[in-house]
């Protein structure tokens, strides 16, 4: 049966009379005095609202906006070429026309000479909610209008995710847009085990937005009916605030050994299903071999992984008992997998829900990425949103995203991925807009030396970010308060009317009027616009996603219509979603887009690749940097650098929300009390987190949420070398990026590791020296 029709339920405005806008975290109204944005109100409906709301009406005219066109002094006097003062010089303004002219005659050198293969086009980075204004997709199409471009694929979020799935259960995405409704959940589950957690700060963001976040709702309604909780994380606090939970103080990065544990007493005391093994999986004698010792001679028992893990072995036998009799709902966070080996965590979460026989079940199963994203576990119709298309990319060079100081640094040389062997490619140009790789990265110094190498580094951007910093142009953008645009989530309840509601700063530009001007001087500026203005494009992606939902059976009024009331509905159709139900009711019938059309608890292409990093079947390997490692008597400290909870990714770190998370001034690291004490560190102090790749400053939290051995500072500071023009200069902000390896989760899906480092902590002593992140620099006026 098709879905009701989404009609409003009442005409007029919804925010009248404030301005109707939105944002990865959430719909809101502005309000608007003599030209500044005042305040911002959360969307009526949403129940929920994000405290990221509070980052953005302090953001919009911040000192640390771009306000002209500039160019960097060394670049302006000595011409394009690699640059080691990329970061530590200053900058000269330009008028819009000479800025133009030369990132066109970049270009047009770059296109007649080595390439398009040498124009790195994979800008990364969340950038607006809006769908036109999407600014790596706007670079991109330009780029590949004008023959091509070296470009990136998956995320940093889930790059080993994306690339071990399908092997495995057909489709990444599946996993992530079917995933079991949050409805389902709070009636059916009894037993969640979550890996990784599932903290509600993560549930408030999708890419695009959420207006209505009822995710979390959702959580404290199963809490409230008795849902038990098995968290294992080393954060007590990776749960909602009133969710009860059994805390696993897992060391980091041993999650897999535990699974391997639970199915190890599942299996030898008969707790499994066999059934469901031989009906709906491959593969599944292998991994019971492995998991029994069978294969190698080692059980993977409770014993076993006590000592990796540090989890008793009768809490992990006792659990599993409780696990096989419960409706039990396995969960892995997109956080384990951004660690060395992080295709294991998925796979074997999946392996030991496939044990339980529950997939397909009502509240059962396993779900990838709860508490990871607000989108997960949605009941809104799974519908197509207005977006605009990059277009075709004529050349065939890509890289995996994280890997991009490897691009830079290592011109000509091979690299494995998925199966395949590939070169990278010598890139000169880099164009970079809507994205700060400087908080996705790891090791950023190492990435420092990359950004380095390219003779011109072109970036669009509405602050002075550590990527503009690192730039040769710099081209300032407009933010979207000051813009019109349609932001929609994947599987957001809205479709919202993003009006620009203030008049861009300074002499800012919508990156969609900086790229046309490109192209114009180009000879390719009827073919980038089509004869369109920001309106026209508006109501033309508006108008395409109405006929396209059209023949979904849901009605959607006209674009005057939407843009007078400032957003539209979306129906609720998934309410009683449950992941793989038809697969698991007949395997035949909806057969999985695996080699074997069932669950791969083995596979036999993964085996072939013959990776020593992913072999052919879930499995414990040991990592590089983990408590247990010869280099943790050296560095003797586990960082978890996850996610913040004051702001997405860097995204307005200078917002009134972000700051009021610092202490005194800087990003906050967690201690537990023990491991403060043995180093002299007190509540509020400012310590010097350090490794061998690097060292950052953090003002002190002391608390019993983190496991002793562990510390936890977020990402999103944004980088601020006490001494740019030194290499490997102490950051004063507190960026842990300064601190994470830069290599791949394996040769299988080259993800980033970024989650996890060793690192000591001493407390800071002498003059503290100022932050100046959210300071421009200085820009010199002709």
């Amino acid at each position: 049966m098709p879905p009701s029709p989404a009609l409003p339920p009442s005409p007029g405005p919804v925010l009248d009379p404030l301005v109707p806008h939105s944002s990865h975290w959430g719909a809101f109204g502005v309000r608007v005095e003599d030209g500044r944005v005042v305040d911002v109100v959360p969307h009526p409906a949403d129940p929920d609202p994000s405290p990221l709301l509070g980052n953005i009406a302090s953001a919009v005219a911040h000192a640390a906006r771009v306000a002209t066109p500039a160019v960097r002094r060394g670049w302006l006097d000595r011409g394009p070429g690699p640059d080691a003062s990329r970061g530590a010089d200053s900058f000269v303004a330009v008028s819009w026309d000479e800025a133009l002219d030369l990132v066109a005659g970049e270009l047009r050198r770059a296109y007649d000479g080595p390439g398009a293969e040498a124009i790195f086009g994979g800008s990364y980075g969340w950038g607006s909610a809006g769908r036109f204004h999407s600014a790596p997709t706007q670079v991109r199409r330009l780029l590949g209008l004008l023959g091509g471009y070296t470009g990136s694929v998956n995320t940093y979020s889930t790059g080993a995710s994306m690339v071990i799935l399908p092997h495995v259960l057909g489709s990444g995405d599946a996993v992530m847009r079917e995933a079991t409704s949050w409805e389902v959940i709070a009636e059916h589950t009894e037993l969640l085990v979550a890996f990784g957690g599932a903290p509600a700060k993560n549930i408030s963001v999708t890419h695009g937005g959420v207006a209505t976040h009822t995710a979390p709702g959702r959580f404290r309604k199963a809490a409230r009916r008795g849902l038990e909780v098995a968290l294992f994380s080393p954060l007590r606090s990776d749960v909602p605030a009133g969710v009860r939970a059994q805390w696993f103080a897992v060391r980091p990065g041993t999650d897999v050994a535990a699974m391997l544990a639970l199915a190890h007493v599942l299996i030898t005391e008969d707790l499994h299903d066999q059934g469901f093994l031989d009906r709906c999986c491959a593969g599944a004698d292998r991994f019971v071999d492995y998991v029994t010792g069978a294969k190698d001679g080692v059980a993977k028992s409770p014993e076993w992984a006590a000592p990796i893990c540090e989890v008793p072995a009768e809490a992990v036998r006792a659990l599993a008992r409780r696990m096989a009799a419960s409706r039990t709902l396995v969960t892995t966070s997109w956080s384990l997998q951004r660690a060395e080996h992080g295709e294991q965590t998925v796979w074997a979460g999946v392996a030991l829900a496939a044990l339980l026989g529950q997939l397909g079940t009502p509240g059962g199963g396993f779900g990838h990425g709860y508490g990871s994203i607000a989108d997960i576990g949605s009941s809104s119709a799974l519908l197509a949103m207005p977006s605009l298309s990059p277009g075709p990319n004529p050349a065939s060079t890509f890289i995996p995203v994280a890997r991009i100081a490897d691009l830079l640094l290592q011109p000509g040389e091979l690299f494995e991925y998925d199966g395949d062997t590939y070169v990278y490619p010598d890139i000169r140009l880099v164009y970079w807009a809507g994205g700060n790789p400087f908080h996705h990265h790891q090791d950023l110094n190492r990435l420092r030396r990359a950004l380095a190498r390219p003779d011109t580094v072109v970036v669009h951007e509405p602050f002075w970010t550590p990527m503009a910093r690192h730039a040769d142009i710099v081209l300032p953008a407009t933010t979207s308060l000051e813009r019109n645009d349609i932001g929609a989530g994947r599987r957001d309840s809205r479709v919202i009317a993003m009006k620009a509601a203030v008049a861009p700063l300074g002499e800012a530009r919508d990156d969609y009027d900086i790229l046309a001007a490109v192209a114009e001087r180009l000879g390719a500026g009827e073919r980038f616009t089509e004869g369109r203005d920001e309106r026209a494009w508006l109501e033309h992606l508006y108008e395409q996603w109405r006929g396209l939902v059209a023949r979904q059976g849901v009605k959607a009024p006209s674009f005057e219509a939407f843009w007078s009331r400032g957003e539209v509905q979306v129906p609720v159709t998934d309410a009683g979603l449950v992941y793989l139900e038809a697969f698991v009711a007949d395997p035949a019938k909806a057969p999985l887009r695996t080699p074997s059309g069932r669950i791969e608890l083995a596979s036999e292409v993964v085996e072939g690749f013959d990776y020593d990093d992913c072999p052919g079947h879930p499995a414990w390997l040991e990592p590089e940097e983990w408590l247990g490692s010869r280099r943790a008597a050296r560095f003797p400290l586990h960082l978890v650098a996850n996610q913040p909870a004051t702001r997405l990714h860097s995204q307005h770190d200078m917002g009134a929300a972000s700051q009021a998370g610092k202490v005194a001034g800087r990003e906050a690291i967690r201690v537990h009390p023990l491991d403060a004490a043995v180093r002299g560190v007190e509540d509020g102090d400012v310590v010097r987190v350090f490794n061998d790749r690097g060292a950052c400053l953090a003002g002190a939290v002391v608390s019993e949420d983190v496991r002793p051995g562990v510390v936890q500072l977020p990402t999103g500071a944004w980088y601020d070398p006490v001494s740019p023009s030194v290499p490997g200069s102490l950051c004063a902000h507190g960026n842990p990026n300064v601190l994470t390896p830069d290599r791949g989760t394996s040769r299988l899906a080259q993800g980033s590791i970024g989650q996890h480092a060793l690192v000591e902590l001493e407390r800071f002593e002498g003059d503290v020296p100022p932050v100046r992140a959210h300071v421009p620099p200085v820009v010199e006026r002709r």
